[in-house]
């Protein structure tokens, strides 16, 4: 197995563990709280292996840098929000359409080839998106506004996995990661001073595990991109999906129905044109 691969996969494990944790906070919880932590988080994990590389921590293409910054601050909060809102599987295949956005951007900004399967990607993943939220079989419809929130983080994402891919070129791993809660912590910390809410009891564990598998997964997916065309490597984290729905059965009793498992195979095989394309 390619150290690409290798990398991917395991970011895909890791977030999916994160979504469990942020599904157990929201309970109580507000998103932007969430997020605040998990970037609190980053910041000092990725500050410290900086620190212990000798790297730093302002890198070289700062603009692009803070865009990345931008695009990972808009997507996580879609991201949790719909983590929040939505079963755990229905959440995880909305945010799967983000190897049609990274190829579609990678094509226009990046110069990265795109053909027939990222065409046939986008037609397979729209249909996919309208089984999920359940509205041609007849299923219980998901919350509209919340299916919404879920397809903006996966374009948000396809943005900033296009930035990561180019800044991937000549910047740290760390150095890209640590430009995420930069922007975030003073983005969101007037929004928590606003209504704060003091976790209590295990929602410090949480909140913990939200962050650490966050910066897991963060890492691994940097290091995937640095290996992997923008396309393919994204692609390849499709994993996250089954082990989304394993978890949610496991930790919550939800088991996705017809029409969620139709329309994942339909954004799963749109992923996988994608990421096939040469």
């Amino acid at each position: 197995m390619r150290p690409g691969v290798r990398f991917m996969v395991l970011s895909a494990l890791a977030f999916s563990l994160m979504a469990v944790c942020v599904k157990h906070a929201a309970v109580r919880l507000p998103t932007a709280e969430i997020v605040l932590f998990r970037a609190l988080v980053s910041a000092a994990l990725s500050a410290a292996g900086l620190a212990r590389a000798g790297v730093a921590p302002l890198g070289t293409h700062r603009g692009l840098l803070l865009l990345r910054g931008m695009f990972g601050f808009a997507g996580l909060h879609c991201v949790f929000y719909a983590v929040a809102n939505l079963p755990l599987a229905e959440a995880t295949v909305l945010q799967y359409l983000h190897p049609i956005f990274t190829a579609l951007l990678a094509w226009r900004f990046l110069g990265e080839a795109v053909g027939r399967g990222v065409a046939a990607g986008v037609s397979l993943s729209l249909l996919g998106v309208l089984f999920v939220a359940g509205l041609p079989a007849g299923d219980v419809v998901l919350d509209p506004f919340a299916v919404g929130v879920a397809v903006a983080g996966a374009f948000f994402s396809g943005c900033a996995y296009v930035t990561v891919r180019r800044l991937s070129r000549s910047e740290h791993p760390l150095v890209i990661v640590l430009y995420f809660p930069m922007v975030t912590i003073p983005a969101t910390l007037p929004w928590v001073l606003a209504d704060p809410v003091l976790p209590a009891g295990l929602e410090w564990f949480w909140l913990l595990g939200v962050g650490v598998m966050a910066q897991i997964g963060q890492v691994a997916l940097t290091r995937g991109m640095q290996h992997e065309p923008a396309a393919r490597a994204t692609a390849l984290s499709y994993l996250q999906v089954v082990f989304a729905a394993l978890l949610g059965a496991a930790f919550f009793a939800e088991i996705p129905g017809p029409a969620t498992i139709l329309g994942a195979g339909l954004i799963l095989a749109g992923s996988f044109a994608a990421g096939r394309e040469r």
